[in-house]
């Protein structure tokens, strides 16, 4: 990653000079704790000034809308106190200067402001580009006293210099603002200027998606394309975490349902017990701890342990009613065993479908999917849930000869989409067996052996198990497949299926 030296600061400034000096600030926003925008407009044009001091981005640079889109800036409805300290003295005001103290990593912006009494005055906004000392401070040129900043830097924090409002600024260390300019920065601009700045290919120094044609684009389009793979890379972790955290504990649960239905599937002694005492009931006396009696199903005597307070009828009642509730639990734990193992297929194809995601937008699309949407008590879905069910959006179309097309669908939403709103009774349907993977549509009015073979290849690639050795994969048409009531988001049963075995 190319830092934010003095170098760049410098020709940033030299650039856009003419445009800042005399700019009035109209509007001031902060995004984040570490992000600062100011609307400036001078000669009938208002620019975005972008400020950001995040440790690893540290820069400033007049933002395009389309960069701004890139950056994914949300504003809060409620602006934090430093952005309410600059609204205070800085809205409306006008910049009458701006300057970089002896080469350091400081842009000042000196602003033309008035006081509460009319008086005209003079602040200072000093963004300091410092790597992990990165600061947005506002004094007063007059008096030298903080106003106010973005991070207060207490004695606790640092012994060297302290930052916080109403005490004296001074500058930082040398040894921290100062930047030594690497042979390959001297390089990157005297190229900028053989150029004549307009002009410029490539760099080996610069990422490859981005073109420039100044100073600003350079740094704009550079920053908002690592903020955007910042962005996604702590958004893919993110909901990767919290899916297989899902999944841990939807595991669990399945593990410990399936040994308590191991435990209650002995519920038939309990049924043989009452009959045995029944069979015996005039051969026992009552109120008895235990009754040796024979089992004829089994071929031998045994021993049934009895409450001795109760009569020999009412201990065989006792285990019918043992016998009835442990036979209805094993019901319910089936029941709930499956929705568990519905659940647990649709998380591993949720986890999947971010593993793949190549973009922010895809994992927005995900993002409905980590809550897993039910139908209301009346059966009908609410707006919420039929908004996720009913786009298409991103879903991948392969175009064929003789009007035949393959779609694939890349998370559960798309996959949903496919089976419900793209599909014909007689469209050909393909999924990897027993495996997370996409769903893979065949819509052709000639049918060949070639086709099918390609899908089912194609279902193979676009599935966890694209790197195995050999993996089935099932297909069988469209009429065949069923969505359950109640069942997650892209889940499908089918019937009539055939396998292919893809090498």
């Amino acid at each position: 990653m190319i830092s934010f030296d003095s170098l760049i600061l410098k020709e940033f400034i030299e650039e856009n000079k003419e445009f800042i000096c005399n700019a009035r600030i109209n509007k001031i926003q902060q995004p984040t704790r570490r992000e600062l925008i100011f609307s400036m407009r001078n000669n009938g044009q208002t620019r975005k000034f972008y400020i950001n001091i995040n440790p690893e981005m540290y820069h400033v640079c007049f933002m395009s809308e389309q960069n701004s889109r890139k950056r994914l800036i949300e504003i809060p409805s409620k602006p934090p106190m430093f952005c309410m300290l600059l609204r205070k003295y800085l809205n409306n005001s006008r910049i009458a200067k701006i300057e970089q103290p002896d080469g350091d990593r400081i842009l000042e912006l000196y602003v033309e402001t008035y006081n509460e009494i009319g008086d005209k005055i003079y602040l200072c906004l000093a963004v300091e580009l410092m790597g992990k000392y990165s600061n947005v401070v506002l004094y007063n040129t007059d008096t030298n006293i903080i106003l106010g900043c973005a991070h207060n830097v207490g004695a606790d924090k640092s012994q060297v210099r302290e930052v916080y409002g109403q005490i004296p600024y001074t500058y930082p260390p040398e040894h921290s603002s100062k930047y030594f300019i690497e042979e390959r920065y001297a390089f990157l601009f005297s190229y900028f200027k053989q150029k004549e700045l307009c002009h410029c290919e490539q760099s080996e120094t610069i990422h490859p998606d981005i073109m420039f044609k100044n100073v600003n684009s350079l740094i704009d389009n550079y920053y908002a394309t690592l903020t955007y793979k910042a962005k996604f890379k702590a958004l893919k972790s993110k909901y990767l975490t919290l899916t297989n955290q899902k999944l841990k504990k939807c595991e669990k649960s399945l593990n410990e349902m399936l040994s308590q239905l191991n435990r209650s599937n002995n519920f038939d002694k309990y049924r043989l017990y009452g009959d045995l005492l029944m069979a015996n009931l005039y051969n026992l006396k009552d109120y008895i701890k235990e009754a040796k009696v024979f089992d004829y199903e089994n071929n031998q005597g045994i021993t049934i342990l009895l409450k001795d307070t109760k009569t020999v009828k009412e201990n065989a009642n006792e285990y019918y009613k043992k016998y009835n509730k442990c036979k209805n639990a094993g019901i319910k734990l089936n029941e709930l065993i499956e929705e568990s193992k519905q659940n647990k297929q649709y998380l591993e194809s949720v986890l999947y479908s971010i593993e793949i995601t190549n973009n922010i937008e895809e994992l927005k699309e995900i993002e409905n999917e980590l809550i897993i949407p039910q139908p209301m008590k009346n059966g009908r879905i609410s707006k919420q849930n039929m908004n996720i069910r009913n786009s298409g959006k991103g879903i991948t179309c392969i175009e064929k000869q003789n009007q035949t097309r393959i779609y694939i669908g890349k998370n559960n939403k798309q996959n949903d989409y496919i089976i419900s709103k793209l599909a014909s009774d007689e469209d050909l349907w393909f999924h990897t067996k027993d495996c997370p993977g996409s769903h893979v549509l065949l819509k052709t009015q000639n049918l060949t052996d070639e086709l099918i073979l390609e899908c089912a290849k194609l279902a193979k690639e676009n599935s966890q198990g694209k790197n195995s050795s050999k993996i089935g994969v099932i297909y069988t048409k469209r009429k065949y497949l069923r969505k359950p009531p109640k069942a997650n988001l892209g889940y499908v049963t089918y019937k009539n299926e055939k396998e292919i075995i893809i090498d």
